[in-house]
């Protein structure tokens, strides 16, 4: 269930701006979503392997180049289905508790 959590929030910070990992990561753990470069790699990957992201390299005036991720239309797309189950999970599990 966490891993869904992760790619929704993860296309969400993405679908806001364009996103560098470590703003990704610092925006995680603002939410006390609490997560790891370890985590996030991977999902990156796989977010962009799927369609869902695309990224382009930007330099930084403080070290190496930099990886931006971008939504894709496909990702925007997965985002909303993933909201509405989301919004229906909340609603499942307020009915039992």
């Amino acid at each position: 269930m966490r891993k869904g959590v992760l790619e929704l929030c993860v296309l969400a910070i993405i679908a806001d701006q364009d996103a560098y990992a470590s703003d990704i990561t610092a925006r995680l753990k603002e939410a006390r979503l609490i997560v790891v470069e370890g985590t996030l790699y991977p999902l990156l990957t796989r977010l962009k392997n799927d369609g869902h992201t695309v990224y382009r390299w930007e330099e930084s005036k403080t070290g190496p180049p930099r990886k931006y991720h971008q939504i894709t239309e496909m990702g925007k797309s997965t985002l909303s289905q993933l909201k509405a189950d989301w919004i229906d999970l909340i609603g499942s599990v307020e009915k039992i508790i």
